[in-house]
């Protein structure tokens, strides 16, 4: 799956929480949560392959049934054992995958706007899967052009033109343009209807997060989510979009260090 860039923060020893980003973004989104969880916890984040400043190759497998599988691994490359688990958008699946079907195990859960319930994907996103290699012709500006409207379509009040820049980047160039494509062209929703029936077998504790204002994925799943998951908690961030972190880092870090507490 190629090379994949991770860093961790806080004191070594101390609880243990992970960091899941999603598509089109990467560690990058969870700047100001892990420093602040980092106060009290060992934090680790990383870039999916094919992600922000992971190896992205023509040919790679980015899929989220591969995601999933090297999780679970990379779990056990960093020696955790059973941490508190914190994943947004497809990072969503990517640990319910690492916990359902390789038998990672956390302390805790924490789904933020996850890509976890059929149907899923966008028009546009479903446009662009059957059509990848066309797009991947685009001429340069009107691929970025693309690319950042569609991230900003995220935000629900709006990126500082400096974040937007550092979400983009991945995307443009040689190496970024076809990577944008091809990840989207290998998101399949076969890879969450593999396990959304068994989300009822989930026993650790579980927080269902979502912004109010996502356009991406309605919040009314948060509720249809929750019910699938014994004992599963939900808490509504007013007026984020998909992109919590970046519209609402105080409240989502609040939510955050409330849950690690319980």
């Amino acid at each position: 799956m190629g090379d994949v860039r991770w860093d961790a923060l806080g004191p070594a020893g101390a609880p243990a929480v992970v960091l899941l980003h999603g598509t089109p973004f990467s560690s990058f989104v969870w700047r100001a949560v892990a420093q602040a969880l980092a106060r009290r916890h060992r934090v680790f984040v990383w870039d999916m392959p094919g992600y922000g400043t992971s190896e992205k190759f023509d040919g790679q497998d980015v899929s989220l049934a591969a995601q999933g599988a090297l999780f679970a691994e990379l779990l056990q490359e960093w020696r955790l054992t059973e941490p508190t688990v914190v994943a947004h958008d497809f990072g969503g699946v990517v640990a319910l995958r690492a916990r359902l079907l390789h038998q990672a195990r956390y302390r805790r859960l924490a789904l933020v706007d996850p890509v976890a319930l059929r149907p899923w994907g966008s028009p546009f996103f479903r446009l662009v899967a059957e059509h990848a290699e066309v797009f991947e012709q685009l001429p340069p500006a009107l691929h970025e052009a693309l690319v950042r409207e569609y991230i900003s379509s995220a935000s629900a009040r709006g990126l500082l033109p400096q974040v937007a820049d550092q979400l983009a980047a991945p995307w443009v160039g040689e190496v970024g343009q076809p990577a944008f494509y091809r990840q989207i062209a290998q998101a399949d929703q076969r890879f969450t209807d593999e396990v959304q029936d068994r989300y009822g077998e989930l026993e650790m504790p579980v927080l269902v997060c979502w912004g109010t204002a996502d356009t991406w994925i309605p919040v009314a799943k948060a509720d249809e989510l929750a019910t699938r998951i014994p004992g599963a908690q939900v808490r509504l961030i007013e007026g984020a979009g998909h992109l919590v972190q970046e519209d609402a880092p105080a409240e989502l870090t609040a939510v955050l260090v409330e849950f690690l507490r319980d």
